[in-house]
């Protein structure tokens, strides 16, 4: 299977929507409106079946400042894992974070061992800029109490 990547287009929301339902029903992911995608739409990269034009995945790079960028809502969809589709989508979000010529990428995540793979190295929680752990974290369920742990790769 060939696999494209690119930016969506507002059309693509509800499937984006769907392949992550399970994840936001979980905690694993935050929940993101429609019109917050639609607001955020240009931060997205997309990855389809080529021929087919099936979603399999997407990934947000999200700027917090002029130093700092973060990987957000990395999702695969179920069937279509393991096949590198992930590591490509983050490798996508780090180029255009280099692009953007921001120093830090930064992940919050369950999944600590994909992200060292890839370049990322843990950091404590509390370096992270307070704008940021308070802005999305007080959507998650698991809030106060947060299992993610943090990672930084430098560009």
């Amino acid at each position: 299977m060939s696999v494209v990547f690119a930016k969506p287009v507002l059309t693509d929301i509800p499937a984006m929507q769907e392949i992550v339902r399970k994840e936001v029903e979980e905690g694993i992911i935050l929940p993101r409106s429609d019109d917050e995608l639609a607001t955020n739409i240009r931060s997205y990269t997309i990855a389809t079946d080529a021929e087919s034009g099936e979603l399999l995945g997407y990934v947000a790079l999200h700027i917090h400042s002029m130093r700092l960028a973060e990987i957000r809502s990395l999702i695969v969809k179920e069937g279509h894992r393991h096949r590198k589709i992930g590591s490509r989508l983050v490798e996508a979000a780090v180029e255009e974070g280099r692009r953007l010529k921001v120093r830090e990428v930064l992940a919050l995540t369950y999944m600590g061992t994909f992200f060292e793979r890839l370049g990322f190295a843990e950091i404590p929680k509390e370096s992270i800029p307070e704008h940021k752990i308070w802005a999305d974290c007080i959507k998650c369920k698991y809030f106060p109490v947060c299992n993610e742990i943090s990672l930084i790769k430098r560009l």
